[in-house]
């Protein structure tokens, strides 16, 4: 699905990707974890076309994705914070974006009706609270039934109930064999989601394990414990 091969990525002198590898299958649901600056926010970037690495080579499906964006049609993208025009409704920017992605398949409006965003359509961008514009972004993010997500934070901001709606429908993709990639400081929220763990630090990466894996290494049954575990060995 995602192949990542000696990728490298410097801004000026810091390096903050260096030479990393990954692997990334379909049907599972991957967190990305590691200190600030530790170059997790570049590397989605560079999955994204939004950032392009100094050396090495990313594959959507066999194919490199340089020079190429037909691949991001099929990624769903949910961003820490969701920045839109101030002065256009909730409805409005829905429409915007099928429009603008004008997408051929059966659209996936079940975040859109669970986080009752069609009571909320007419509300300008400007006037909602901050988890409100995360059920925007949620929404968009899984709207065109792309083959992989890519959430980060997804659940800042969220109150407990959209917490659980949206860690429901991340279960529930990840079920239908799609690949989902989850950023987040929230080690609990991750217990349930999780089959997979990436730790990056100083743009490298430390240990990409299944979380059964870390649960043996660790003697912890909750996953959450289980990378506190790993954490504090790195610091040692």
């Amino acid at each position: 699905m995602i192949e990542i091969e000696n990728i490298n990525k410097s801004f000026g002198k810091l390096k903050v990707l260096d030479n990393v590898n990954l692997s990334c299958k379909k049907g599972e649901c991957i967190a990305l974890i590691g200190p600030n600056a530790c170059g997790k926010t570049t590397l989605i970037k560079s999955i994204l076309g939004m950032v392009v690495p100094d050396s090495g080579v990313i594959k959507f499906n066999g194919h490199s994705i340089h020079k190429s964006f037909e691949y991001r049609a099929s990624i769903g993208y949910m961003p820490q914070i969701g920045r839109y025009p101030d002065n256009m409704s909730i409805r409005g920017i829905v429409e915007m974006v099928k429009l603008i992605r004008n997408h051929k398949g059966d659209l996936d409006e079940e975040l859109f009706e669970k986080f009752k965003l069609k009571e909320l359509g007419n509300k300008f961008m400007r006037t909602l609270s901050g988890g409100t514009t995360q059920k925007v972004s949620a929404t968009l993010a899984f709207l065109f039934n792309p083959e992989v997500l890519i959430l980060d934070e997804p659940t800042a901001g969220l109150d407990p109930l959209a917490s659980e709606i949206l860690k429901e429908k991340v279960i529930r993709e990840k079920e239908k064999g799609k690949l989902v990639l989850i950023t987040s400081h929230l080690l609990s929220e991750l217990d349930e989601l999780i089959t997979q763990i990436i730790f990056m630090q100083d743009g490298k990466v430390v240990f990409h394990k299944n979380t059964g894996e870390l649960q043996v290494e660790s003697g912890e049954e909750k996953i959450s414990k289980a990378i506190a575990h790993i954490l504090r060995q790195q610091q040692t």
